[in-house]
This record gives C-alpha cells, sequence and structure tokens, in this order.
C-alpha cells in the first residue's frame, strides 16, 4: 500500500504565496509520475500540472501556467507545489496523485489540502 499525504495549505491573500507538499510512504514502488489537482466547489476537478519523476520535467494546466511551479525530492518521495500570485480563482482543495511505471491512470490519491485565496 502506498499512501500520499498533502499538507500546506491555508489561507492567503490575492497576490501571496503557498507552498503545498506531498510527501508519499508505504511499500516502495517504481514512480513515474506525480501531480497535483484541484476542485473547487462545484466545479469538476482540475489537472494543475506534474512532474515525471525520473527526468524532472513538468507540465502544467493553462490556468497556472507561469505562476505555479512543481518540484520533487527524490530521495525523500516528496513533491510539491509552489504558488505564487494567487488569484481567489485558485480556491480549491488541492490532491496530489501518482502514478507507477506501467499505469495508464493516476492509482493513488492524497486526501486533499483546502487552499482559499481572499480577494
Amino acid at each position: 500500500q502506498v499512501q500520499l499525504v498533502e499538507s500546506g495549505g491555508g489561507l492567503a491573500q490575492a497576490g501571496g504565496s503557498l507552498r503545498l507538499s506531498c510527501a508519499a510512504s508505504g511499500r516502495p514502488y517504481s514512480l513515474y509520475a506525480m501531480a497535483w489537482f484541484r476542485q473547487a466547489p462545484g466545479k469538476e476537478r482540475e489537472f494543475v500540472g506534474r512532474i515525471r519523476w525520473s527526468g524532472g520535467d513538468t507540465y502544467y494546466g493553462d490556468s497556472v501556467k507561469g505562476r505555479f511551479s512543481v518540484s520533487r525530492h527524490k530521495t525523500m518521495k516528496m513533491m510539491y507545489l509552489q504558488m505564487d500570485s494567487l488569484k481567489p480563482e485558485d480556491t480549491a482543495v488541492y490532491y496530489c496523485a501518482s502514478r507507477r511505471v506501467g499505469a495508464h491512470d493516476w492509482d493513488t490519491w492524497g486526501q486533499g489540502t483546502q487552499v482559499t485565496v481572499s480577494s
């Protein structure tokens, strides 16, 4: 069993910054990639960004490009989401997810952490 635990959510003002962390624990497995998603009330889950575990290359959703940055610490199996220039529309529950090598989808999810941005 693998578990993902997010931390670092909270309240920020528009224009401010927050940094989220995601810790992977449990039985070791081969990671292909990790990602961040978010879901605001009444809206569908939205892709935020992902990082390929071996190469470290990243890819972002259009709504966060240039403002958010995903990074990882391979040895510690940690992933981070640096969120800058926050907007009220970034308010959501943020989830981290992981995909194993050979998997066709994101197969492990965290419990989520709330981010609220005030105007």
